[in-house]
Formats: structure tokens, sequence, C-alpha cells
């Protein structure tokens, strides 16, 4: 596993909102690095999460989510969100039996607007 000294102080995106950008920076950084070993580990499609992680993390930090709905294009441009709304500690058990699915979905959490699966 990567370290994650950033990422470690999020639990949901309200504690990514009092980061100044620096921190931001290091945030990217970091959840790039854990979206790609949890999907190396459970396998699924990388590329498309590792090209929102910016975005993500912006609209995480400009919106009031879950409050302001957020839907995904494709739901494995869905993995970094999963990674910052709660499900950090289940990531690598995304697309396993009983684990997170691969895409939104809403009992997952109230994060997750819609589902797709």
């Amino acid at each position: 596993m990567p370290k994650t000294p950033t990422l470690d102080r999020v639990l949901y995106p309200e504690d990514l909102r009092r980061f100044n950008r620096d921190e931001l920076r290091a945030l990217v950084s970091e959840l790039r690095a854990e979206t790609i070993d949890a999907v190396s580990q459970t396998g699924g499609h990388l590329g498309a999460g590792l090209g929102v992680v910016e975005l993500t993390v912006a609209i995480h930090r400009i919106f009031s989510t879950p409050h302001d709905r957020l839907i995904w294009d494709v739901g494995h441009q869905a993995y970094p969100h999963k990674i910052l709304t709660g499900r950090r500690d289940r990531i690598r058990t995304l697309r396993q039996g009983g684990g997170l699915s691969g895409f939104t979905k809403r009992s997952e959490s109230s994060y997750d607007p819609f589902g797709a699966a």
C-alpha cells in the first residue's frame, strides 16, 4: 500500500474542504496512488478513474456533497469518489463478492444519488 499521510486525514469530503493548495496537490497524488494500488489488486478499469482524480477532489471541495448531487458518466470514474466518501477501508473489495460495487450504488453511500447496478 502506498504512503498516504494527506489522504489518511480524509474520511469524507468535508475533511478536504479545509485543505490548502499544497495539501490538495498532495491529496491528488496520494488519491491517484491509492486508486492504482486498489485496482491492481481487484481488477477493473483504471483509466477512467485516473482521468478524474483532480476533478473528483475539486467537485467535492467546491460543492456541498452529498446535498449537491453528483452523478458520474461511468461507474469506473467513481473509484476515487468512493475513496473520498467513507469507503476507502473497503476499496480493496471493489467488484468482489460482498464488496463494493464497481458502479455508484445508493445503498452504499448517501454520496451516490444514482445507482447503475
